[in-house]
């Protein structure tokens, strides 16, 4: 992949109305349980870049087959839980950690071996967290040094995994998510318990192709999600809502550039994911939800966005799960609020596809920003900026180089950001749309 940089000058002011691409959980899970359904599943919005590509690509290797997306419309010939066939070669995941984490739940249950492989930045991140309950399961997985991919997964033959209750050490939906997709091949029940609500796509996506799963509430924090092994899926239409995680960039930019005024269209609502929202409202941010509906059990709104002064807080931890993949370009609004901003509670950070923690606490210096990462977060003391003309490291991070690329609104001079290929991963019309609505920003 050549090496693609991003040269963004400063100023501007965000107007227009624009509708972001497909959510990318969502696409992913489409194809999986499409494919694992039986019947055709025909979906609408889906999100064409490399990760979720990645997805239906490994399907069709097993032998599913899946119409090539045509503006967002894919068509997935499902063979059933048990109609997966033997890849010839490994199953290349790209970029996507929740590709393999999930993909590792549905694979551990199949009765052929198989092998999950990633590029160089998915090759460092931690799979001891899905391979730890597989393995308890009864599934057969080794990995490289350190947990780390690619997964060998060794065929298990019929009801070999056992259902298990598994406690997350961790607040992950691609971790929850991996274990309710092996328990779908498990004998008995098998629960998830996690230590505070992820994201609920699996679960309710699940439901929807008529497999039933239990979700409750125990206490103030802690979420279970149960099912029983050995059903069936019932294919269906999905119409993927667009992405909140995308939208967030444009919701960031219109909120810290004055005069701004913006609507993005039709994005995913779900409660589990909002907490950028939230978090921003509580900055003291302006922004209205309209027209808000649903669409296949996923709530969906319009986003009216306005510029606002803001005040720097601290994040409450009860948000950070539902908001830790926009926090590269929260960080970013934070550097343009008075007073100070401290996340604390998200040392899941470290381990995306970069140390997101390190990775902005460098950028945001570069830049001027006083900002200081901590073992579980950062320290941001907004409002003021020293004149920088810089090169930023993205680190092969395609939220690095659309949250920096955000932080050009209040820049004092031209930022180039090095190593933006990857925002093909999640978001290939980001460039074409941030610049239709006000910034100038250059691709060489």
């Amino acid at each position: 992949m050549s090496n693609v940089k991003f040269k963004v000058q400063p100023g501007g002011s965000i107007k227009g109305r624009i509708r972001v691409p497909g959510d990318k959980s969502i696409s992913h899970r489409s194809i999986m349980l499409g494919a694992i359904a039986e019947g055709i599943t025909t979906v609408t919005g889906f999100l064409e870049g490399d990760d979720s590509l990645a997805t239906l690509k490994a399907f069709q290797e097993m032998g599913v087959e899946i119409e090539e997306p045509d503006n967002g419309n894919v068509t997935i010939k499902g063979v059933g839980l048990k109609g997966l066939k033997k890849p010839n070669t490994p199953l290349d995941m790209g970029n996507s950690g929740t590709a393999m984490r999930l993909m590792a739940g549905i694979l551990a249950g199949q009765d052929f071996d198989c092998e999950l492989i990633g590029d160089a930045s998915l090759s460092k991140r931690p799979m001891k967290r899905v391979t730890d309950p597989l393995r308890l399961m009864g599934a057969q997985i080794e990995t490289a040094e350190g947990g780390m991919p690619p997964l060998r997964i060794t065929g298990t033959g019929e009801n070999s995994l056992k259902g298990i209750d598994y406690v997350l050490p961790m607040a992950s939906a691609q971790v929850k998510s991996c274990v309710l997709l092996a328990g779908l091949y498990a004998e008995g029940f098998t629960s998830a318990l996690e230590p505070a609500p992820t994201r609920d796509h699996t679960e309710r996506m699940l439901n929807g192709f008529g497999y039933p799963v239990t979700s409750e509430k125990l206490d103030d924090q802690r979420m279970k999600a149960s099912l029983k092994g050995g059903g069936k899926l019932t294919a269906r239409h999905i119409d993927v809502p667009s992405d909140i995680s995308s939208a967030a960039f444009f919701i960031a930019a219109a909120t810290v550039s004055k005069g701004s005024d913006l609507v993005v269209e039709h994005v995913g609502m779900n409660p589990t994911r909002v907490g950028i929202i939230d978090i921003l409202k509580l900055m003291g941010a302006n922004i209205q939800l309209e027209k808000f509906h649903e669409v296949g059990g996923e709530p969906v709104a319009d986003i009216h966005v306005k510029y606002a002064p803001l005040k720097g807080i601290h994040i409450p931890e009860a948000l950070v799960a539902l908001a830790i993949d926009e926090f590269p370009v929260l960080f970013v609004v934070a550097a343009t609020a008075e007073g100070q901003t401290v996340l604390t509670g998200a040392e899941e950070l470290r381990v995306k596809e970069s140390d997101r923690i390190q990775v902005m606490a460098d950028a945001l210096q570069a830049v001027g920003v006083d900002a200081t990462p901590t073992e579980d977060g950062m320290v941001i003391n907004g409002g003021k900026q020293t004149p920088q003309t810089t090169d930023i490291q993205s680190h092969h991070d395609h939220r690095i180089s659309m949250a920096m690329t955000i932080a050009g609104l209040n820049a004092v001079s031209e930022i180039v950001i090095d190593d933006c290929a990857n925002v093909n991963t999640s978001f290939p019309t980001f460039i074409e749309l941030i610049n239709q609505v006000g910034m100038q920003v250059e691709v060489f």
